[in-house]
């Protein structure tokens, strides 16, 4: 007795093969596609508003700081200003003094400019290269102002070195993330600031 098998038409295999090899291309095509969107929409910068970098920094005022036990300075939320010519940032701050070495309140002004950094630990944006500008207080007596113009660049430094202008989201850097971007530029504009990211150094 002799035993038959059932051999598939050559026609038939061809054809069941074809659609699956179109469908594979087909998904490899739109996942290219769809890392290329993403490409182009995230590596390429994120935008911070004015507006937003003056509501984080208010969050933060007003404060006080005491100078050598003889003075306290209060010192107002800062009026941010936006210096792209110099890619820096101004913050001018209304002040009042106190203590045991003036007689009575005092009032006046501190300006202060600085750059920016990002710090990777927190994903902040901070200020840092701070300068005094001025730091006034109309009819100061000569002793007291003298230790202003002291004490000044240090209280620059506790006023905004530690102040986060602006935090990213864990969700603002999930896609620059996955295509191996970081943060690395900032640049001051007319309307904020512009994030630039780069590629992450190899391990």
């Amino acid at each position: 007795m002799v035993a038959f098998r059932s051999i598939p038409h050559p026609a038939h295999s061809k054809h069941s093969a074809a659609p699956r090899g179109v469908f594979r291309a087909v998904c490899a095509a739109l996942a290219l596609a769809a890392c290329a969107v993403a490409s182009q929409a995230w590596a390429q910068s994120y935008t911070i508003s004015a507006e937003q970098m003056q509501g984080a920094v208010a969050e933060k005022f007003p404060r006080r700081y005491a100078l050598g036990g003889l003075m306290n300075l209060d010192v107002q939320a800062p009026r941010l200003r936006l210096l792209p010519q110099q890619n820096r940032l101004n913050a001018d701050m209304d002040v009042t003094a106190s203590g045991p070495l003036l007689q009575r309140r005092y009032a006046g002004a501190f300006d202060v400019g600085f750059a920016l950094r990002y710090e990777p630990s927190d994903r902040t944006i901070r200020a840092h290269q701070l300068h005094v500008n001025a730091l006034r207080l109309e009819g100061l007596q000569p002793q007291a102002a003298e230790m202003l113009d002291i004490y000044g660049p240090q209280l620059a430094q506790q006023t905004l070195s530690e102040v986060v202008l602006h935090q990213l989201r864990p969700q603002d850097l999930a896609v620059p993330d996955g295509l191996g971007m970081q943060p690395s530029s900032i640049t001051v504009t007319d309307k904020g600031l512009v994030v630039r990211f780069e590629p992450k150094a190899a391990p």
